[in-house]
């Protein structure tokens, strides 16, 4: 009968190590030769049934020390660090693997954690380039980028604000007097300048589409899921891609965006600019919001427009051109369900750099729990910038039977600087008694008051949520909502400390 070998030379050298043998007083132990010893434990001599049972009755160990570890965590990490594509093609097989695990395990484990420390300093690096490129500074070529996150940049870091498309919108405006009711007018004006009809169509023939246009028979097909303000919508947007297209290609042309499919994108998002411009006319709009306080709600009533329209547009409330008048330096971002920004767009800019937006502890995430609820919030930051912010979940197309519907939700947001005289609301400041808080822009007390900040405790006893840009960003050290650990300062983590966050860390 043949005898089984096993080749586990390492592994009987970190015996005899551990035992404080030499090689002469194990070999005589064993009744081998040292010498036949030193070819065993170099792996140039199998291990023999017999000899395994001799080890394991002398030194009373385990048998499953003397197996080999192609199946441990080491080997399987070792796999890890060598198919990365920098030393891929470097190892022919396994053979080398089970070798360094088995031969050096101390060393292996360092191999794994130097690549480790290595993909996480890559992972940094990356964080840190999106953070400079999110603030303006450039990191490579606009080329290198997706379409849609150079049209994305682009918005973010420009004023949301286009004084030709209010222009441009002004103009449709105009036209659109001609015709009485504004769904009536732009359906009339459609067809009568343009020779577009349109027809709403079932789920059942538009399963997935907003919109569809059918150039043989001049029709527009609009899907029955949309709301009627997102009707309202897209019909102006189609009167702007009409009659105003000169004026999109010269926006795009200033915006500095390159490449067929950014500027596609990019016209889309500068003509829906124009839409709700055509459907919430700037002065009007600018002046019932003062009136009612910037009261969204009752904006959105007044206006036949969705919450996210009326954001958008409070936000687009900077053009001073002949002569108009700015409203109040508001910034939106728009999220889904999952945490991914959807949108993000300023008064000067989204304040990136300084307020992020990507920290969970906003009240944008905690709005899906309650739908339809408008929470008002401020938000302090680390360096002390805070902000008052504004949230509330945003229904999607309607779903159907069987369908998990689609929710977003939208912060409308603006720096404390602008809203900073906080006055308890209607009343004199009373011990004791408190109403709520009233926020306004020191420069016109009686029109600039934000209504929804009424919902906010009174500020001599709650103060301002603490929040970061984000968490790799972020170094607040109390934080319990922590989703990842920060890239400007090492882990350090200790087995006998564990926070709440992730990773243990605070």
């Amino acid at each position: 009968m043949a005898e089984t070998k096993i080749f586990a030379g390492p592994r009987v050298r970190r015996i005899r190590n551990g035992l404080d043998l030499t090689q002469t007083a194990m070999a005589a132990e064993l009744g081998i030769s040292p010498s036949y010893l030193n070819l065993i434990e170099r792996n140039q001599r199998p291990l023999t049934a017999q000899l395994v049972l001799k080890l394991v009755s002398t030194y009373k160990i385990d048998v499953e020390a003397l197996q080999p570890s192609s199946d441990t965590g080491s080997v399987s990490a070792l796999k890890e660090v060598f198919s990365d594509p920098l030393l891929e093609g470097e190892l022919p097989g396994d053979t080398e693997l089970l070798e360094i695990s088995d031969g050096a395990p101390n060393a292996s484990a360092a191999i794994v954690k130097l690549y480790r420390a290595y993909r996480e300093q890559q992972t940094r690096l990356s964080d840190l380039s999106n953070l400079m490129g999110e603030t303006g500074q450039v990191v490579g070529p606009q080329e290198s980028q997706l379409p849609v996150d150079v049209v994305r940049s682009a918005f973010e870091n420009a004023p949301w604000c286009f004084p030709a498309l209010e222009r441009a919108a002004e103009r449709i405006t105009e036209a659109l007097k001609a015709h009485s009711g504004r769904m009536a007018a732009l359906y009339s004006l459609l067809r009568a300048d343009h020779g577009i009809s349109v027809q709403v169509l079932p789920v059942e023939t538009m399963p997935v589409w907003r919109k569809r246009y059918d150039r043989h028979s001049g029709r527009l097909f609009l899907s029955e899921r949309l709301p009627r303000a997102d009707r309202a919508e897209l019909l102006a947007q189609e009167l702007v891609l009409r009659r105003e297209s000169a004026v999109l290609d010269e926006e795009i042309e200033l915006l500095k965006i390159t490449g067929d499919e950014a500027k596609r994108l990019a016209r889309m998002e500068l003509s829906r600019y124009a839409a709700l411009a055509v459907l919430m006319p700037y002065e009007r709009f600018l002046q019932t919001a003062e009136r009612v306080k910037h009261d969204l709600n009752v904006l959105t009533a007044r206006f036949e427009t969705s919450f996210a329209q009326v954001a958008q547009r409070l936000v687009a409330l900077q053009d001073k051109s002949s002569g108009k008048r700015a409203g109040l330096p508001f910034f939106m971002m728009e999220v889904d369900q999952a945490g991914t920004v959807l949108r993000r767009v300023g008064a000067k800019g989204f304040p990136i750099a300084r307020f992020g937006g990507n920290c969970p502890k906003l009240a944008i995430h905690a709005a899906f729990s309650s739908p339809d609820a408008i929470l008002a919030e401020r938000v302090i930051m680390p360096n002390g910038d805070v902000f008052l912010t504004i949230c509330r979940t945003l229904d999607g197309p309607v779903a159907g039977a069987g369908e998990r519907p689609r929710r977003t939700a939208v912060l409308l947001g603006i720096e404390d600087d602008y809203a900073k005289a906080v006055l308890q609301a209607n009343q004199p400041m009373e011990e004791g008694k408190g109403r709520g808080t009233v926020v306004f822009s020191g420069e016109d007390i009686a029109t600039r008051r934000i209504t929804h900040a009424q919902l906010l405790p009174d500020i001599r006893h709650a103060g301002p949520v603490p929040v970061g840009s984000a968490c790799r960003l972020c170094e607040r050290s109390d934080c319990v909502a922590r989703a990842a650990p920060p890239i400007t300062k090492p882990l350090g983590l200790d087995d006998l400390v564990q926070g709440f966050g992730a990773y243990g860390l605070t």
